[in-house]
């Protein structure tokens, strides 16, 4: 298991990219090569069908592991499960609150 630098930059976007690509492929059992092939408009939530309701509480559980952020109820909605870039944009929003 790896873990996000708390550091900012070109960088760390890159590295946090791959690792949330990583990360939903080990908790969706997806070829990572899938995985790598997200852009920011690939559907996940209701497009995805190994991202069910049960596997979102998995892949918000691995992400407060792996990257070291904490994920209240009250930040989860369909906006930022709805695209590989909503959830990109929800992690670094959470590494980077300002």
């Amino acid at each position: 298991m790896t873990t996000i630098p708390t550091t900012k930059g070109a960088a760390d976007g890159a590295a946090l990219d791959c690792e949330l690509k990583a990360l939903i492929a080990d908790v969706l059992g997806l070829d990572p090569a899938q995985a790598n092939a997200f852009g920011p408009e690939t559907g996940l939530f209701g497009h995805l069908p190994e991202l069910d309701s049960m596997a979102v509480a998995g892949l918000l559980t691995e992400m407060e592991d792996r990257l070291n952020i904490v994920i209240e109820d009250d930040d989860v909605d369909g906006a930022m499960l709805e695209t590989y870039g909503g959830l990109l944009a929800f992690a670094q929003a959470k590494l980077d609150p300002r």
